[in-house]
Formats: C-alpha cells, structure tokens, sequence
C-alpha cells in the first residue's frame, strides 16, 4: 500500500541546536527566581483588591500569542520577491524538452510503455531536483484495450451478407518522420466485445434532443446501429443514450464540420483533422476503476462482477471512425433528407435512414474490445511547509495518453514538470520554502475514466478532505493560442484574475495593442456574460467532469481550478481537431500551434504563481463572498429555465433566495472579521484559514446526489445526461429531466422535494462555518 506520511519527522533546518551546558544551568537558576518571584508577587497582589491587576508589558509589534523558541516566520507575510523568481526562472525552452521527451512514444494506460518509462521518468526527474520526498502509489484496476490479433471493424454487408466494405484498422500514417503506427488502433474503452447486425440510422450528435427529433419526423431506431457524430456532449452519454432509445450498436465518427474547415488544408500542413482522424476514449461514464466504486482499488477491497458495476458499464458495442470512412456508410443510407442542422460537412445528402438504398444491405460491427486489470501509478512529489507542513497545495496533471498525447495531456505533463523544478531549486538553495506543503502529483488512466486521481482520493480521502486547501489542474495546457480559458470554483475567482495579471502576455502583437498581460486578452477575448448582462471580468466556467479535478472537489470538497490556453471560441468547431487521433503528437505542437513554448510558459507561470500564493499567503486568499454571488447567479438561471415550474410544486421554493441572502450576509460578516483579524496571533490566523478551506467542503451531503450517490457536492458536478457539461443545482436538474414525460410524476415531485430541502440545508450549514467560531446561531 503506498505511504502517505507527510506529517511525522522534521527538517534539520527547523530543528534547535542543544544549548551547552553552562546555559542550562544559568537558565535553570533564573526559572527557579521568576517562580519564587511569581508566588510573592501573587501573594501581594491577592491581598490589594483595591488595586487593579497588574498589566504585563505589551509588545506592539508583535501583538498575539507567542511562545518561548517560536519562529516569527509564524506570523510573517509572504516575501513577494520569490514571486518574481519563480516568474523569472520558468524556461519554455525546457518544457519543449519535456514534451519531446513524454511524446516519444504512444503511453496508453497500464502500458510498459506509461508504467515503467514515464513513471520511472518523472520520479527520477522530481528526486534529482530535489523534493523532501517521492512517493508512488500503485492501483489495481479494470482497463480495457482492443485485440491487435482480432481488430475491431465495421463492415457494410449485401444481399448475401458478403463483406462490400470493411473499414480500415489503423489511421492513415501522415506524421513527417514516423513510418508506422506504433499506437492502439482507433476504440472505444470499456465496449463490450462481441457482433452486431442491423439497419444503419444517423442520429446526429446523440443527445436526447436529437432522439426526440427523430420520432418526431417518425424514424424508429429499435434494433438498428446508431451512427453519431462526435461533439455537444461526452461520448459515453451518447452510448448511454442509444440504449435507452434500444439501439444495439453505436458507430461514432468525427464530422469535417466540426473539426476541419472547407480549403484550409488538413495535418500535417495545418491543425485541422484529416479524414483517417478517430477519436479514441472512454464510453464509462463513471468515475475511479469501475469494479470497486467508492473505494481504493487496492489488495484488500471488495470488487464487483464486472455485469454488476454502479453504476453499470456500457451494455452495446462502440467503435470511432474516421469522416471519410464515415462517408462510405452515409452516402448509402436511405430515407428523407435530414434538416439543415443536422447536415454534417462531408459532400454527400445526410438521410436519416434507417437502413441504405438497397433495402438488403445491413452493416455489421465486429468489436473485439476486452477489459483486462492492469495496474496504474500516480508519482508524487513532495515540498513540505515550513509552517503548516499538514495544509496542502496540491498541482495535478494526468500522464496516459491514447496514442502521443502531445496536447492531451502532455503538454500540462511538461508544464509541471518545469514548474517542480524552478520551486524545488528555490527550496533547493534555501531561499525559499513555502509555508504550507505543495504536493506535485503525476495521475495515471485519466483517460479511462478519472482512476488513478479517483483512486488515491479514496483511499486518503480523511486526509485529504481535512487538510488540502485547494487543487491546481493543468490537464491540457495548451490546445490553441487565442485565449486564456479557466473552469474555477468560486472561492479562487479573484485569486486568479490578481495571478493572470501578472503573466505576460506571450503573444507580441497582443502586447504591441496594448494587452500586455494574459488577463487584458483574456478579458477581450472571453468577457463573462452573466444572466444577459456583462459582467466587468473575464469569462470563468463551472466544473463539470472530464479531468482529474472532478473527485478531487466532488468527493473530498477540495476548491479548484483548472485552466489552459485555448482557440477562438467563434471558430465552428467542437473541440481541438487532432483529439485522441494519433496526429496529437510533438510535431503538431512545435510546427503548428505553439512554435517557441511561449504559451506554455505562460501557463506554468500562472500555476507556479497560483500555488505559491495559496501556499505562502498569511491568509489563504480564497473569497466567501464570491460564492454567495455565484449561488445568486444559478439560482437566477434556475428561475429563469424552471421556476415557474417548480414554483407551483414546492410551497417552499422562494426559500431558496432567502437562504442564499442569508449565506451572502454571513459571508459579508465573515470578510469584515478576516479583514480585522490579528495577523500577529498564529492562532486567530488558523481560524480564519480553517475557515475559508473548509467552506467548500460545507457543500458536501454525505448521501450524495438523489441518483449518483458518490457525487457528494450540491452544487458542483457534471449534468447526468452529459459528462463534460456543469450543471446548477446537478440534483434538481437530474430529477427535473423529462419528469413531463412519466405518466405519474407524483413520486418524482416527492423526491424533488426532499432534495430541494437538502439544497436548502446546506447552504444554510455551509453560511454556519462562516460565522464566528462559538456562535452556532445566526
């Protein structure tokens, strides 16, 4: 079992010399004076009532509780010159040589190729640096990976069920200098295996809107494969989707509307996706190794049969394509013409089917995918605080990758690494140790679905809910160059707008406008509109799912953020071109997007400055009152979308805007005392920071949310029916979908009930934390 022992021991340079033994004896003789000294002065004291006490000698300076052989390092501000360091001695030049180095070879999950060299790797780099420790800790999971022998495919079937067209194993090899495919072949992880024979149906991007539109143009999609465009919405919501709906197969493709643009040329000459391009990636729309939910994957844990997951694993075959093998499916299938918004970009008539032109024709998927336990490793390097060594900062990036990995996620793998080094050469030469510890941690199957960061939050989860502050994530560091993009808690909104102004802005002709730092063109770029007015800062998003973020916050109550540079939000695009393609590699990034690291630089001087003001700060600089505002902000939207609804439901529903009011006055309350605290009392100090540290943990319900009982935060968590999306309220939104649509809604309206009691409840028990620390009742 991996050790997690940051608290025992202490550093030499912390320890106190023994005095000689002259000095013993004189100190000695003078305790023994002052306490002879203390009975008669006492004595005398007790017998004047009519004197007032005698008063001790103040020390103005130094106004608070100390004791004898304490540090003043107790009650110091943070030195702002290491900020300058840090910002100084950050080397994009060096993160280029991480990325090249991490990208060498494809590293999927529980490979030789991610288990042994990257780990080895990046703990051998983290132990030459010089951090006080390096811990690895190695989980038993459940992975998955097609079989190379019996290769997954799709095949189009005639009359007499001969093969008319099989699609390719592998992606068209494009990448200058690489000769063969050294990857996994395109997949889905966690597909069943096994075969599957139907009629073909396009259903657009899967989602529930889109099945809906379907019976409404009267296309049934029972016992037919699915074929469905990648975007909107999480892949694994999209099979999740299909079975409902009954369909028995799911073919997933990557339309050229959404990830290439007519005339601008494809990879390698530009970043757009070509048309051999497959998104790999997870159909698991669970957190953590599915066969132990809720608790460590280690020797000793109960493991489910894997037909007996919670929640359950894909129950029909997927398998991705690329647009111009998508095209030989599409261009046969029959029935009316779809919509012009469901009309892709390849040259064809998009038809909804089901079925092709010749009624006798059916496609068939051949998916050979298996699971398979493997092990999975998180590295994690260790700066102990000087002061606080048992308050954590913790700076995470996931490592696996499904083929090189060059933007996902290496390019925050490289950022990290170069952000360990210039912090621990600061602790390194003795100018500097932060007052609380940074944890550096390397997590390993992110991809398959959170696991390795799922993991080592549940078998530490006491020590992790009570002690860390908060959780950096860099998952992908940069996936274009337009604009800072951030998906932040609100407790750390100002935290990072003060930190993002003072990064440099790496592009020159942004600089020569004018917008000299990352937040001017941040605050152009992506301006926060909220409830239909702008809002005088830039754009943060809410937290979903999707990186290793989610059970760090969702499960222990950690306040996060994670942020990358990224493209222009007007181009019509779903995401970054070359996603889990094996065209993600170090050429893509060095030649098409990011040419000299400057944007990489940039991030990981925002993160290194991020930590060290979470780690060095007097008073952690987190903001109650930034909550109370955002809490305000979902209930306006929730209104907006529902209250009407919910209004003629819930007697009690205009509560909620009281208790929100409530909870922004205690917040209010709170600031005036934290702005008013004495700072020279180490005591007073704690207070407050075990204050704003434990706020956001106050929104954690132990039963979890009504239907997915490990998601623990009211709040903050991904909308049910899609991964990747936040969603206010995540509960009541769960509960409130398509309860139009149950014959007998009763029951659902009891359970929406009670849980909105419980939204209820815990704001109000979170408002109670901020109040002062003997007063219970507002």
């Amino acid at each position: 079992m991996p050790k997690f022992d940051l608290m025992p021991g202490e550093f030499r340079e912390y320890t106190t010399r023994s005095p000689k033994r002259k000095f013993w004896i004189i100190a000695i003789i003078i305790g023994i004076a002052a306490f002879i000294i203390g009975i008669l002065i006492g004595k005398y004291a007790a017998c004047d009532t009519s004197s007032p006490p005698a008063q001790v000698p103040g020390t103005p300076e130094k106004d608070g509780v100390f004791l004898p052989g304490v540090s003043d390092a107790i009650i110091k501000e943070a030195d702002l010159s290491i900020r300058d360091l840090l910002l100084k001695n950050i080397d994009n030049k060096n993160i280029e040589t991480h990325l090249h180095a991490l990208t060498e070879k494809p590293h999927i999950a529980g490979s030789p190729e991610d288990e042994d060299t990257l780990v080895n790797y990046i703990k051998d780099f983290w132990e030459n640096v010089g951090f006080d420790d390096v811990q690895t800790a190695t989980y038993d999971i459940l992975l998955s990976y097609p079989d190379k022998d019996n290769p997954n495919m799709i095949e189009l079937l005639n009359e007499n069920d001969e093969v008319i067209y099989q699609t390719p194993i592998e992606e068209d090899i494009l990448t200058p200098g690489k000769n063969n495919t050294e990857g996994i072949p395109p997949f889905n992880a966690y597909s069943p295996k096994g075969i599957v024979t139907g009629q073909l149906v396009y259903v657009n991007y899967g989602r529930v809107e889109d099945y809906t539109h379907l019976d409404s143009v009267g296309v049934n999609v029972t016992g037919c494969v699915a074929i469905a465009r990648y975007g909107k919405i999480f892949r694994g919501s999209k099979v999740d989707i299909a079975q409902r709906h009954g369909v028995i197969g799911l073919i997933l493709y990557s339309d050229p509307k959404d990830y290439a643009i007519p005339g601008e040329g494809v990879y390698p000459d530009t970043w757009w996706l070509p048309g051999s391009g497959a998104q790999r990636g997870t159909i698991f729309t669970g957190q953590g190794d599915p066969l132990t939910p809720g608790y460590p994957a280690i020797d000793t844990a109960y493991r489910y049969e894997e037909g007996k997951t919670i929640p359950p694993l894909p129950k029909i075959p997927a398998h991705p394509i690329g647009y111009t093998v998508a095209e030989q499916l599409l261009v046969n299938l029959t029935g009316a013409t779809v919509t012009e918004e469901w009309t892709g970009g390849i040259n064809i008539t998009y038809k909804y089917g089901p079925g092709f032109i010749n009624n006798n024709w059916k496609v068939r998927m051949n998916i050979s995918t298996q699971n398979a336990r493997r092990n999975t490793t998180n590295v994690i390097g260790f700066i102990r605080g000087a002061v606080e060594p048992d308050r954590y900062i913790i700076f995470g990036n996931h490592r696996d990758a499904w083929v090189y990995g060059a933007i996902d996620p290496s390019s925050g793998t490289a950022v990290l690494m170069e952000t360990a080094r210039v912090m621990a050469d600061l602790v390194k030469s003795g100018k500097w140790r932060p007052r609380r510890s940074i944890l550096f941690c390397s997590w390993g199957s992110e991809e398959y679905g959170l696991l390795g960061s799922n993991e080592w939050v549940e078998e530490y989860i006491k020590n992790i809910k009570e002690r860390t502050v908060a959780y950096i994530n860099i998952d992908i560091s940069v996936e274009g160059t337009n604009t800072l993009r951030s998906k932040t808690t609100p407790l750390l909104y100002n935290v990072m707008y003060e930190t993002v102004k003072l990064v440099e802005n790496p592009n020159a002709t942004e600089i020569a406008a004018g917008r000299k730092t990352v937040y001017d063109t941040w605050l152009l770029n992506r301006p926060w509109k909220i409830n239909g007015e702008i809002y005088g800062k830039p754009k943060m998003q809410s937290m979903g799912s999707g990186s290793d973020y989610a059970p760090i916050l969702q499960k222990a109550g950690v306040t996060s953020v994670d942020f990358r540079y990224t493209y222009d939000k007007n181009l019509p695009v779903v995401g970054y071109p070359l996603y889990h393609s094996q065209y993600e590699t170090f050429y893509a990034m060095k030649n098409l997007i990011d040419v000299d690291f400057k944007y990489h630089q940039a991030i990981a001087r925002i993160g290194a400055e991020l930590a060290r003001n979470l780690a060095d700060s007097l008073i952690i600089p987190l903001n109650a009152s930034d909550y109370a505002w955002d809490l305000e902000n979902l209930r306006v939207s929730l209104d907006a979308e529902y209250g009407s609804y919910l209004r003629g439901n819930i007697s009690n529903y205009d509560d909620l805007k009281m208790v929100i009011k409530k909870f922004g006055e205690e917040a209010a309350d709170f600031e005036v005392r934290l702005n008013n605290v004495n700072k020279n009392d180490p005591l007073l100090t704690r207070v407050v920071n075990d204050q704003l540290t434990l706020l956001e943990k106050a929104f954690l319900d132990p039963a979890g949310l009504p239907s997915r009982p490990l998601k623990k935060h009211m709040i903050m968590a991904e909308s049910s029916n899609d991964y990747y999306a936040p969603s206010s309220f995540p509960g009541l939104i769960d509960l409130l979908f398509e309860i139009d649509k149950l014959a007998d809604p009763s029951e659902r309206w009891d359970q929406i009930r009670q849980h909105f009691a419980v939204i209820l409840f815990t704001i109000q028990s979170a408002a109670s934390t901020l109040r002062d620390v003997t007063t219970f009742h507002s």
